[in-house]
């Protein structure tokens, strides 16, 4: 039973649409709606409450907007008992499960216990006595202008391989369609487990992307020949790391759920959203 939903908004997307269908459907229900203390004002009625707070009082969150609110949402869903149900707002959102005009039928299926939930595993990276959550990646990435990332990765404390490249990515399966694709990286399904890492732009004899457990301990050392990296955390600076300097990376199973409503499989999504239609070469009746 649904007694409380919390929202996460898009920061300058119009979700009147998407609030008047959750705000009739929280009425009816006489449910509570939250919203973090900045978006309430935009939200009908929602009681505000600090982002940390928001997964331990809902019962499920709902996030408005894009693949960047979505990413938002299971960060701060990460560790509660509450899943994200993702609705698009405009542009094609990958990791939304449904489109506005869905969402009367949604909230009818979730009433009606027509749904699954899907757990989503994380990436936490840990240096300068930090630590930071992302569901798509950590990547270490050189500062525009500087010299090379040269980096060291280490697996279960043993030097592995040197890679010398614009960036270095530590991607989840569902980052896998992110950034890391966009380096050559692999496609893996959201439902496996483990970490990607893909190297942009590699300049080092060993240029592929590596696959590994998800119980695993990786550690990425910066090395001496490399210029100053920045620490981005799905798409965010969060840090900086000089020459000397080591990020612990792990994975986190399970950190965030989502809704999935059995609408579109997670290949079909790939299919439009990274234009997979195959060779032009080859002949469909092949």
């Amino acid at each position: 039973m649904i007694h409380t939903v919390g929202l996460v908004l898009h920061p300058q997307r119009d979700s009147r649409a998407a609030m008047s269908t959750i705000g009739a459907w929280v009425r009816g229900h006489q449910a509570t709606l939250l919203g973090l203390p900045e978006e309430v004002a935009r939200t009908e009625g929602a009681t505000a409450v600090a982002a940390e707070k928001l997964a331990e009082h809902s019962d499920l969150i709902v996030s408005l907007g894009g693949d960047g609110t979505m990413l938002r949402s299971m960060r701060l869903a990460s560790g509660g008992r509450a899943p994200v149900l993702g609705v698009n707002l405009g542009r094609l959102g990958f990791l939304a499960e449904i489109d506005v005009p869905q969402l009367p039928e949604a909230l009818s299926a979730i009433d009606d216990k027509r749904f699954t939930v899907e757990a989503r595993s994380a990436v936490r990276s840990r240096f300068h006595e930090q630590e930071v959550l992302a569901f798509n990646e950590v990547a270490l990435v050189r500062r525009p202008g500087g010299p090379m990332a040269a980096i060291e990765l280490f697996v279960e404390g043993h030097p592995f391989i040197h890679y010398v490249a614009d960036a270095l990515i530590v991607a989840t399966p569902t980052g896998s369609t992110a950034y890391s694709f966009s380096a050559g990286g692999p496609i893996v399904s959201p439902l496996a487990q483990g970490l990607v890492v893909t190297p942009v732009a590699p300049h080092s004899a060993y240029n592929r992307a590596l696959v590994l457990s998800e119980s695993e301990k990786v550690a990425l050392r910066v090395l001496p020949a490399s210029g100053d990296l920045e620490v981005e955390s799905d798409g965010a600076v969060v840090g900086r790391l000089c020459p000397g300097d080591t990020v612990e990376v792990s994975a986190v199973p399970g950190a965030a759920k989502v809704v999935r409503l059995g609408h579109t499989t997670f290949y079909q999504r790939a299919q439009r959203k990274l234009r997979l239609t195959g060779s032009t070469e080859v002949d469909r009746s092949w």
